[in-house]
């Protein structure tokens, strides 16, 4: 495992510094106004979890540039395998041409599939683009049109994986109307769905799966016009949810009566962030289909689908990327597989995340503007609410304590209504986990105090 020297963030100036100040004027007057910026973070350099800023502030991060840089900020040996190989050939392309190391990232993806092989890979350049292959293979082997997806879900941007998502109005505001055919459904949120214990949150849970079945069959779609159900085992932008087992299985049960293909969206959950190779893993569920991107090539643009080798039936010509499996890109992701295993990043992230996990175990007695802590791994959720009888949403107060977590050097990143994310490189340690920790619970503290 790399070892961190410093002992803290180093905050120099006031923030933003001058230095990022004239950034954010040229930001303000170039840059597309579409961009969520949380904070006025000017990143220059990163090195494992540190990213220091134009004014030489250093900050821990615990975004991972939302969930991307899993092997930390600029490792030693993904920097020089992208050196490597951008001197030897930047771009041929895949989609007309041959690239050895796209054949040998594919076996490497096929050895930790999720589910058996033989698996069939396509590379595309994004999450987003992983979620649109995934949608017109499913409709392209199925011969069918329909999907579903889930309330709270966040696929991408573009207009098939936007038809996916529904995570925030503002998302898909005046750009409808979408790819036909989606029905959205329930997500088993058991913090909001749910009053009682383990039993009532196994029933609730099911009963969100058997809504498919038992409503959405029998009122809305044929189950034999259904394509695929997509579904993030962990809801990235719903704000952290973790999906039950009972549910996922009920969803494999259902799919598996209709002749339905189960998408698991792994775009953010993947590639290690939950202790292992994949969430869904968590739940023994094996899916037909896994998109990934983010952590894939740790900052590198890659997006991947998996599939079932006899999913993947499709001709020449039907689906295609331009820079799709870059070879840059695939020599960040060998990299990355490699300091993931050879540095026991999973066993890490399992590790780290519970000691994590534990520590905030008593923060939604502890705390008034708490609600839920939730997660795996190093993917937790801490919910803010205004008032925990109603559960009302505590958006602007979630926001409130992320500015002043990044006021005292630490990044986070809001998702869901009211969630504050947590997700570090996987190389992160327990220590600089508890100076974290600390520098959110302070801001939390303070947070409640003026609420």
């Amino acid at each position: 495992m790399p070892t961190q020297t410093l002992i803290g963030p180093k905050i120099k100036t006031a923030l933003p510094g001058p230095n990022a100040q004239r950034v954010l004027a040229g930001d303000s007057k170039y840059l597309s106004p579409s961009y969520t910026r949380s904070y006025p973070l000017v990143a220059k350099q990163g090195r494992g979890i540190v990213i220091t800023d134009v004014d030489g502030n250093e900050f821990f991060d615990f975004s991972a540039g939302i969930a991307v840089t899993s092997s930390g900020h600029c490792h030693p040996h993904v920097v020089a395998a992208i050196q490597k190989q951008a001197a030897e050939l930047i771009h041929m392309s895949g989609t007309d041409f041959y690239y050895e190391n796209m054949v040998t990232l594919a076996e490497r993806l096929s050895k930790i599939a999720p589910m058996p092989g033989p698996h069939k890979i396509y590379y595309g350049n994004s999450g987003a683009e992983a979620v649109e292959c995934a949608l017109k293979l499913a409709r392209y082997h199925t011969k069918r049109q329909n999907v579903i997806a889930f309330f709270g879900a966040f696929h991408g941007r573009t207009m098939g994986a936007l038809s996916l998502t529904a995570s925030k109005p503002q998302q898909r505001r005046r750009f409808g109307p979408g790819v036909p055919g989606v029905t959205h459904v329930r997500y088993p949120d058991v913090y909001r769905g749910c009053e009682g214990g383990p039993q009532d949150a196994e029933a609730f849970a099911l009963g969100c799966a058997r809504f498919i079945e038992d409503k959405i069959f029998k009122t809305t779609v044929a189950p034999e016009e259904v394509a695929a159900i997509f579904v993030e085992p962990v809801q990235g932008e719903g704000g952290y949810v973790v999906a039950p087992t009972p549910f996922m299985q009920e969803l494999r049960r259902i799919c598996d009566r209709h002749g339905i293909l189960l998408v698991a969206d792994e775009v953010q959950s993947g590639i290690g962030r939950t202790g292992k190779w994949w969430a869904i893993q968590h739940t023994g569920v094996q899916p037909d289909i896994v998109c990934s991107a983010k952590g894939i090539a740790s900052g590198m643009p890659l997006g991947v689908t998996i599939s079932k080798a006899e999913i993947m039936d499709w001709v020449p010509g039907s689906h295609a990327s331009t820079f799709g499996g870059n070879p840059v890109c695939n020599a960040s992701a060998l990299a990355t597989l490699d300091v993931i295993e050879g540095e026991g990043l999973l066993q890490n992230a399992a590790e780290v995340g519970a000691h994590m996990l534990k520590r905030m175990s008593d923060w939604t007695g502890k705390h008034k503007l708490v609600g839920d802590v939730r997660g795996r791994g190093l993917m937790i959720g801490v919910e803010i609410v205004k008032d925990k009888k109603t559960k009302e949403y505590g958006a602007e107060l979630r926001d409130r304590i992320i500015e002043s977590a990044f006021e005292h050097g630490v990044l986070f990143l809001g998702c869901g209504p009211s969630t504050i994310r947590i997700a570090p490189p996987l190389i992160v340690t327990k220590d600089e986990a508890d100076v974290a920790m600390d520098v959110l619970e302070d801001a939390i503290s303070t947070a409640g105090k003026s609420a």
